[in-house]
């Protein structure tokens, strides 16, 4: 395996599970000192346990701009700087439009979307005294493609899309590169209802022309490529790693209460 990131420091929200974890894994294996940021302590602690000294756990809520910039003061002042940062934490609360309450968009933009703000306003300020780095936002297929019943999923995301350009545009003039991953659907705790239920994993496995869902290490490679010295010169972009699903649409769920 290539150690691409030998030497470099990283910080990963998201880390404890699911896309975050194997960015994580995958940064370790190629020569990274990472700094994991979860609001999952538990999870953390096995993650810390399986992953060695390399990996520092901080139990942090990505929404509160205060652990934000605890956490990534922590990342840049334990290995001496930060080179680069996957912004994955994100999680979502459904339903109709007409019936979706106040809290529950609140909670799922704020996740989505506002957190990949406030880290990576930290991160960059962190990066700016390095004079280099590289963010990659975790986006979804959502933001692009509408979900019925994912309206304040869809809208963050899409957020995300619009925010990453944002700050590669702002950001160039530091020799920060900022990116975006949108994967499709992925075999992660997210999605466990879905992957379950075998009438709604079979609405989305034939809308997907590759015909399967992707794993978080298919989501990772993509990220850590945009993080590294091989897309140097790419910035403001959207990657979508979807399996063709974008060709296709976004399965009706709402189809199957009936």
């Amino acid at each position: 395996m290539t150690r691409r990131f030998e030497g470099k420091s990283a910080v990963v929200t998201g880390a404890a599970s699911g896309i975050g974890a194997a960015v994580t894994a995958a940064l370790l294996a190629e020569g990274a000192s990472v700094v994991g940021l979860d609001i999952d302590e538990a999870g953390l602690q096995k993650r810390a346990a399986e992953w060695g000294d390399s990996f520092v756990p901080v139990v942090t809520d990505v929404t509160i701009e205060s652990e934000v910039e605890s956490g990534m003061a922590t990342a840049a002042t334990r290995f001496g700087g930060l080179d680069a940062a996957f912004n994955v934490a994100g999680g979502s609360r459904i339903g109709a439009i007409t019936e979706l309450t106040e809290a529950d968009w609140d909670f799922t933009v704020d996740l989505v979307q506002k957190s990949v703000f406030l880290c990576t306003k930290h991160e960059a300020r962190h990066m700016k005294e390095r004079g280099a780095g590289a963010i990659v936002n975790i986006s979804s297929l959502d933001g692009r493609v509408p979900m019925p019943g994912g309206s304040p999923y869809a809208t963050g995301k899409a957020g995300v899309v619009m925010f990453t350009k944002n700050a590669a545009l702002e950001l160039a003039q530091y020799k920060i590169r900022v990116n975006s991953v949108l994967p499709g659907l992925v075999d992660t705790p997210l999605v466990a209802a879905v992957m379950g239920y075998e009438p709604a994993k079979q609405m989305f496995l034939e809308r997907i022309p590759m015909g399967v869902a992707a794993t978080p290490e298919q989501i990772a490679g993509p990220a850590l490529f945009l993080a590294s010295e091989e897309a140097s010169y790419i910035t403001g972009i959207d990657m979508v790693v979807d399996g063709g699903w974008e060709l296709s649409n976004f399965p009706n769920l709402a189809k199957l209460a009936g």
